[in-house]
């Protein structure tokens, strides 16, 4: 049926086959599904590519999207937009996009003009701060938004404030099988007079295998004529990170339980005509997966369809579509209760067939042709409700809506400037010198940065990744002095300390990076060491004088508290030192001088950052307040009146009563102020710390005193700094990965940093 709202051209956005991932195969599924259901309509689709190469896409995808670069997102919007499509479906799971939490996402949503559909995968019930963000502003952005479930309706409702009338909740798509027993289907697999138990998708250790296969002895006893069928490959991103490591625990297990004989792996990703033809021969379905908080299951919604009985953990989507009978729930991690909820199906033949005709009359309400027409609904109340809130049409599309492109990722220089030991201090114009060695302040920040764009998964340079942070990382190890609980810091280019200890910041900086790495290196070794050294490192803080140590380890601390949030003795230490810097400004600051100390020097905001995610954290709100009220005044003394950033100089710094120093101007500066000014706005959502942080950013780029830009896109590097004549001509550590940890947070930030400053301000 249709109407003056059915849309003519469709567009969906997701995965596309052949790509091998469920969302993939739905986004599929769907596009054809709605051409058939709506055959006056235009679908097409754009499809988000893993890889560089891209795949061999059916003509039905037009354009594609490369998950790790953010300009193709606005790219693939622009295509959206002049093609004049009427609805957009996006398929949403967090790991399908890049940025941090599928960030890049919402640079193509913000570009759009047309009305949005998101088919929500996933609903987090407890997400962390970053998909929280990424969340509701998703929802913002869409007009409907579709869950396969009503149990991720009532989490976006509670958890995320979503009107109901905002929801629809259609069921994942099924193909029509034929109602047929499952004896026709078994001679070609040759399991013809066995009862077959069948498991399939992307294996991985989410799907509790092993616990099947420890209940298989049992079952086995009672019914030898039970095989055990897992079906699918490896999911690809468990492959290139531990090979088949998991699919041979499995085989080792059967093996020493004594089920070899009982168990087949088919190991590869199988077409929908081949999976049909499985599903036939199966006998039992089981999904024992070990997290309840699954709120869709393709899988699951293929068997129950076809009028399998099944088997179950209790995970979200199970709970609801097996209630009432239509399936056996079973207790996570029990093989006990799996083997005693196949044999009750077993053991009772027409318990079985009662549960096959129920649950296949029931799947027809989830076959593609009805799920087609549910969506079809969904994009006309979208339409009609665009009409009422309609989006800015093309005349809304001027400089100081849209954004910018920030430059490309390059990092030449600091590949350039990094050997097997860590990341040289200094360099002669773009040449390292070896003359200064290394130092810990420098390979900190370069662990912090390779951890930051892993997390983003935007690096051009992916190959020099992971070696660059295990050499950085290595540094920090061999840096950390056991006898004395305290980091090194300076080192010759011949390997040779040259200190017992370190300053305090460099060792304040050390745990940063370390507490960084807890949280965001993917590398388990790396993830480990850097929990192991940022526990054996903190102690010894609680004896230090320095306000920039306290800051730049409350740094490392609330990334650490991110990762293991229980940890009491490091919520002790936070509060410790959350303490001594509130301490430090009340017996400093003043009306005329809202400052912790009687001058300001270096790296001054990230004492306000420090106080701004451990006030919010703990929560503190007097020191939350002291940290926007600091950075504030801060962000004031280092505005001009042209309205461009003006970093406190080097060359004598700020003493109170005393003449502010404008020269030399450091990079360091910039990206302290860029990090501040970006958490200040998650923090407040007050659009004015969105501008301070593009100020920030746009000095390296030349918009300062001299109008020079201190980044070379030619090489990758950043000058040490602004003179009051000329840039300095050497490209360091610091000031280079200052330029890079500026732009990677303004990659991970672009969702909500969109607009060009209009200065001045």
């Amino acid at each position: 049926m249709s109407d003056a709202n059915t849309p003519s051209r469709i567009a969906f956005v997701g995965g596309y086959e052949p790509r091998q991932c469920g969302i993939a195969t739905f986004t599929h599924d769907l596009c054809e599904a709605v051409s058939a259901a709506a055959p006056s309509a235009r679908c097409f689709a754009g499809a988000v590519t893993d890889r560089l190469e891209g795949y061999k896409y059916p003509p039905r995808v037009h354009f594609e999207i490369q998950e790790k670069d953010l300009d193709s997102y606005r790219r693939a919007a622009d295509y959206l937009n002049f093609n004049n499509v009427e609805v957009l479906c996006v398929q949403h799971e967090f790991g399908i996009y890049g940025g941090s939490a599928g960030s890049h996402l919402l640079a193509l949503l913000k570009e759009v003009r047309m009305p949005v559909v998101t088919t929500l995968h996933t609903v987090l019930q407890d997400p962390n701060p970053t998909q929280r963000e990424v969340m509701e502003e998703l929802v913002q952005r869409s007009d409907r938004l579709v869950v396969m479930a009503r149990k991720g309706a009532e989490i976006l409702r509670e958890t995320y404030a979503v009107p109901e009338a905002k929801i629809d909740v259609i069921a994942h798509g099924i193909p029509d099988i034929p109602f047929k027993a499952s004896r026709f289907y078994k001679a070609q697999f040759g399991v013809e007079g066995r009862m077959v138990l069948l498991t399939f998708g992307l294996l991985g250790p989410g799907k509790g295998i092993e616990y099947v296969i420890e209940a298989l002895p049992e079952i086995v006893r009672a019914h030898p004529n039970v095989v055990y069928l897992v079906l699918g490959a490896t999911h690809p991103q468990l492959v290139a990170r531990e090979g088949e490591r998991y699919r041979l625990s499995l085989e080792r297990l059967a093996e020493a339980r004594g089920v070899n004989e009982h168990l087949i792996f088919f190991n590869r990703f199988v077409s929908l005509e081949d999976l049909t033809e499985f599903i036939g021969a199966t006998d039992i379905y089981l999904t024992p997966y070990l997290n309840e908080a699954q709120i869709t299951s393709g899988t699951l919604a293929y068997v129950f369809g076809a009028g399998k009985p099944v088997v179950s953990t209790p995970y979200w989507h199970a709970q609801e579509l097996l209630a009432e009978g239509r399936g056996i729930l079973v207790p996570f991690r029990d093989p006990g209760a799996i083997a005693k909820g196949v044999c009750e199906f077993l053991d009772h033949p027409e318990r079985m067939a009662k549960t096959r005709q129920e649950t296949y009359l029931l799947g027809r309400e989830m076959i593609w042709p009805a799920v087609a027409h549910r969506y079809l609904e969904s994009f006309r109340q979208a339409r009609k409700d665009r009409k009422i809130t309609p989006r800015m049409a093309f005349a809304g599309w001027t400089l100081a809506s849209r954004p910018y492109d920030l430059p490309p990722l390059r990092l030449d220089h600091i590949v350039r400037m990094s050997d097997g030991t860590g990341i040289f201090q200094h360099a002669i114009f773009t040449v390292p010198n070896f003359h200064e060695g290394y130092c810990t302040d420098d390979n900190a920040r370069a662990f912090i940065l390779c951890n930051l764009l892993d997390e983003l998964g935007s690096n051009p340079h992916q190959e020099h990744l992971d070696r660059l942070a295990t050499s950085y990382l290595a540094f920090l190890a061999a840096a950390f002095n056991r006898s004395t609980g305290c980091f090194r810091n300076f080192m010759s280019h011949g390997r040779q300390w040259l200190e017992e200890a370190g300053s305090q910041e460099s060792h304040g900086r050390a745990l940063w990076a370390l507490g960084t790495g807890a949280l965001r290196s993917r590398d388990e070794g790396r993830r480990k060491l850097s929990t192991l050294l940022f526990e054996r490192g903190l102690p010894v803080v609680e004896s230090f004088t320095s306000p920039r140590a306290w800051a730049f380890t409350l740094m490392g601390i609330h990334y650490y508290l991110r990762a293991f949030p229980n940890s009491d003795w490091a919520k002790d230490a936070r509060k410790s030192l959350t303490s001594k810097l509130v301490a430090l400004w009340e017996n400093f600051a003043t009306d005329d001088w809202p400052w912790f100390e009687p001058s300001a020097t270096y790296d001054n905001a990230r004492l306000c950052q420090s106080l701004i995610l451990s006030g919010k954290s703990m929560p503190h709100p007097e020191a939350l307040e002291i940290g926007l009220k600091s950075l504030r005044w801060l962000a004031s003394i280092q505005r001009t009146q042209a309205g461009h950033f003006r970093p406190i100089g080097s060359n004598g710094f700020y003493a109170k009563d005393g003449a502010r120093a404008d020269f030399d101007q450091q990079p360091v500066e910039a990206l302290s102020m860029v990090s501040a000014c970006l958490e200040a706005f998650r923090t407040t959502q007050d659009a004015t710390w969105s501008k301070e942080t593009r100020r920030a950013f746009e000095w390296f780029l030349g918009r300062n005193d001299l109008g020079l830009a201190l980044y070379d896109s030619g090489t990758g590097g950043c000058s040490d700094g602004l003179h009051c004549d000329r840039v300095n001509e050497n490209q360091g550590a610091e000031s280079s990965l200052a330029f890079h940890l500026s732009l990677a947070e303004m990659n991970a930030a672009a969702h909500v940093i969109t607009k060009p400053l209009s200065l001045p301000s």
